[in-house]
C-alpha cells in the first residue's frame, strides 16, 4: 500500500506541476504579460511547485529529514541525473553569461545549504532572507534579461514559454486548469510523503534516504520532463537554464517558503555526505562549462555514473535507520 500510495503522489505531484505551469502560463498570456516574465518567475516556480508542497507537507508532520532531503536530493538530481541525461541526448552548450550569473548563484546556493546544514537549523528569520535574496534574484534577473533584448539569455527563457503547448486561451478555463493543479499538489504531497514513510519504516531505511533519492526524484520529474524536450529540440541553453533555476529556486525559494512556515531542523545525517555531494555536483558542473563551454556525452556520463554511485551507496552504506 505504501509504494502504492507514493506511485499515486508522484504521478499526482507531476500531472498537478504541469496543470499549474500551463494554466498560469495560459492566464498570463490571457492578460498579456510577456513571456520573459512567464519564463523567469511562472516556470520557475511550477516546476519547483512538487518540491514546495512535499517540503512544507513533511515538515507540518515534523518530519524534517523528507523536506531537507527532498530539496538537497533534487538539486543533486538536476545536475547529475537530468543534466546528465539531457547532454546524453545533445551536448549541452553554455555561455559566459549565463555562468556568471546563473552559475554562479546557483554555487551560492549551495554554498548557502551547506552552511545550513553545519548549523543544523534555519529559522523563520533566515527562511525570510533566503526568499528575499531569491526575490532580489528574480528582479535583477528580469532586469538584465529585458535590457539585453533580443540576446542570449533571453532566448532561453522566452524559448520555453513560446515553445509550450496546449495552454488554456479562456480566462475560466486557465483558472481551472490552475486549480486543479493545485489540487493535485496538495494531494499528491500528502501521498508521497505518507506513502515514502511507509517505505522507509517497513524497509528499515531512513527517511534521509528515502527523501534524497525516491522523493527528490520523483518531484524533479516537470524538470526532467522539460529539459528531455528542449535537449531533444536541440535547445541546450533551455536545459541548462532550467536546471540552473530549479536549483536556485529549490534552495532560497522552497527552503525559505518552508521556514517561515515552520522553523526547518537539518539533522547531522546530511552533513556525512549529501551536501558535499550536492557542492561538489555543482563546482563540476561549472568547471565542465568553464573549461569547454559545454557538458558533453563523454561528461554526461561522469555525472550519470557518479550519480548511480552515490544512490548504491546510500543504499548498502548510510541508508539504515
Amino acid at each position: 500500500m505504501d509504494y502504492l500510495f507514493a506511485l499515486a503522489g508522484l504521478v499526482l505531484l507531476f500531472l498537478g506541476g504541469e496543470s499549474l505551469v500551463r494554466g498560469a502560463v495560459g492566464l498570463a498570456r490571457r492578460f498579456e504579460v510577456s513571456p520573459l516574465f512567464s519564463g523567469i518567475v511562472i516556470v520557475g516556480f511550477g516546476t519547483s511547485a512538487p518540491e514546495l508542497f512535499v517540503c512544507v507537507e513533511a515538515v507540518l508532520r515534523g518530519q524534517y529529514d523528507i523536506a531537507v532531503g527532498n530539496i538537497v536530493g533534487s538539486n543533486i538530481a538536476n545536475v547529475m541525473l537530468i543534466l546528465g541525461i539531457a547532454a546524453l541526448i545533445q551536448p549541452v552548450i553554455s555561455r559566459g553569461a549565463v555562468l556568471r550569473r546563473d552559475g554562479v548563484m546557483m554555487l551560492a546556493s549551495s554554498l548557502v545549504l551547506v552552511a545550513l546544514a553545519v548549523n543544523g537549523e534555519v529559522p523563520r528569520l533566515a527562511g525570510g532572507v533566503l526568499l528575499a535574496v531569491l526575490l532580489a534574484f528574480i528582479a535583477y534577473s528580469f532586469r538584465g534579461e529585458r535590457n539585453n533584448g533580443e540576446g542570449v539569455l533571453e532566448s532561453a527563457y522566452v524559448t520555453e514559454v513560446t515553445e509550450m503547448e496546449r495552454t488554456p486561451q479562456k480566462l475560466w478555463l486557465g483558472l481551472l486548469i490552475s486549480g486543479v493543479g493545485i489540487a493535485a499538489l496538495v494531494a499528491g504531497s500528502a501521498l508521497l510523503v505518507e506513502g515514502a514513510t511507509g517505505i522507509a519504516v517497513a524497509a528499515g531505511i531512513s527517511e534521509a534516504v528515502i527523501a534524497v533519492t525516491l522523493v527528490a526524484v520523483g518531484t524533479s520529474l516537470p524538470e526532467l520532463a522539460t529539459v528531455i524536450v528542449a535537449a531533444l529540440r536541440k535547445h541546450a541553453d533551455v536545459a541548462l537554464g532550467n536546471v540552473l533555476g530549479s536549483n536556485i529556486f529549490n534552495a532560497f525559494g522552497i527552503l525559505g517558503v518552508t521556514a517561515l512556515v515552520e522553523p526547518v531542523m537539518i539533522s547531522a545525517h546530511f552533513l556525512r555526505q549529501d551536501v558535499w555531494v550536492m557542492l561538489g555536483a555543482s563546482i563540476l558542473l561549472l568547471v565542465f562549462m568553464a573549461t569547454k563551454g559545454r557538458v558533453t556525452r563523454w561528461e554526461s556520463g561522469i555525472l550519470l555514473t557518479g550519480y548511480a554511485g552515490y544512490v548504491m551507496f546510500l543504499f548498502t552504506i548510510q541508508g539504515v535507520a
